[in-house]
């Protein structure tokens, strides 16, 4: 990791010194990594990251062994599961960047206990310490629903979530809208000072695969579905970058925050990119008629064969995937002084190399 966040011109406007505790829970992960970095660059020397006890912690350790920071990075195992594990990891925290998830989870209970109990377990132990300035909830795209938006338009923070989470087959994004459901609802109730990002997709070194807005490949050929729709990038570092921000500029509370990158390419463009810079496999387009005609099909035949078939492909996921729409990192770059420093030209770069190094 080579990256180091740039400053805006001028001093920074930040809600916590340097010697305040801040924690990163998922801090293994693929952004965690990327975040505690960060921290670090910024200058920050207290950081408590929580990882699961049987989560792999060695990124962290080498991290902190090169940069000559041992000392600066706490690991604490933990399950947030545990109200105790909370209790002990958010004591005299002033910012937390929550990136654990549920991801990879296939039902929705399971889901449902490892982002919603999770986050709850975690805000209600930031109350009971009483000294927490920011809680960054870090969720997804996947929570905003576009069918009711006309083809074209532009989705942004102002966007409707999905009201019926549950109707999707999709256990992610349950969690995700439910998750921010209860960080809104603790800050309403009880004043914990949030701010929500949602990331498009995050890609980069280590998470190497085509992203199902670009199209499928599960059924012997490769689905094009995407076409000419921008795909919601956002390179690994560039996210984290938006993620730190939203836990340290000040006057920002309640507010939420679309991490995507500029100059985005239509599916089309970055699946002719891979092919030409990685590898080279057959793919067929699927135009949007015929894709929505296609999962109508499949929800009517999950429905009619009693769930025998989950409605993994049905219409909301399809306005959610595959509908054209265009995006806006606006509200990012003025509430937040951010920009890409790492371009979509040179991120994709890096991705088909590691991809490259991969095969």
């Amino acid at each position: 990791m080579s990256y180091r966040l740039q400053q805006p011109v001028g001093k920074p406007d930040f809600i916590v010194a340097a010697e305040d505790p801040i924690l990163i829970t998922g801090a293994t992960g693929f952004i965690g990594l990327r975040v505690v970095e960060q921290l670090l660059s910024l200058g920050f020397r207290n950081l408590r990251c929580l990882a699961r006890p049987w989560s792999n912690a060695t990124k962290l350790d080498v991290f902190s062994n090169s940069k000559g920071d041992r000392g600066r990075i706490q690991v604490i195992r933990g399950n947030l599961l545990s109200r105790e594990d909370c209790a002990t990891a958010a004591k005299d925290v002033k910012v937390i960047y929550h990136l654990a998830a549920a991801r990879g989870e296939k039902s929705v209970p399971d889901a449902f206990m490892n982002s919603v109990v999770t986050t709850r377990n975690l805000m209600e132990a930031c109350i009971l310490a009483g000294c927490l300035r920011r809680f960054v909830n870090v969720s997804s795209f996947a929570v905003y629903s576009n069918a009711q938006r006309t083809r074209g338009r532009i989705l942004d923070e102002s966007c409707p979530t999905e009201k019926n989470p549950h109707t999707l087959a999709d256990a992610y994004c349950f969690a995700k809208v439910k998750q921010d459901e209860i960080v809104e609802k603790y800050g309403e109730k009880y004043g914990v000072p949030y701010v929500i990002v949602r990331p498009g997709y995050v890609y980069g070194p280590g998470n190497l695969g085509i992203s199902g807005r670009v199209g499928i490949g599960s059924f012997g050929i490769f689905l094009h579905l995407g076409g000419s729709n921008p795909i919601p990038f956002s390179y690994v570092d560039n996210c984290a970058n938006a993620i730190v921000l939203a836990g340290l500029r000040k006057g920002v509370e309640r507010q939420i925050f679309n991490i995507i990158d500029d100059d985005l390419p239509s599916s089309r463009k970055f699946l002719r990119l891979y092919k030409k810079n990685v590898r080279w496999f057959p793919s067929l387009y699927v135009p949007p008629a015929l894709s929505y005609g296609l999962c109508y099909l499949w929800e009517r035949y999950s429905v009619w064969s009693h769930g025998q078939l989950a409605p993994v492909f049905n219409r909301k996921k399809w306005h959610n995937y595959w509908k054209k729409m265009r995006y806006s990192n606006q509200k990012l770059k003025d509430r937040l002084g951010w920009t890409p420093s790492v371009p979509t030209s040179e991120g994709l770069r890096r991705y088909f190399e590691a991809c490259r190094t991969e095969e």
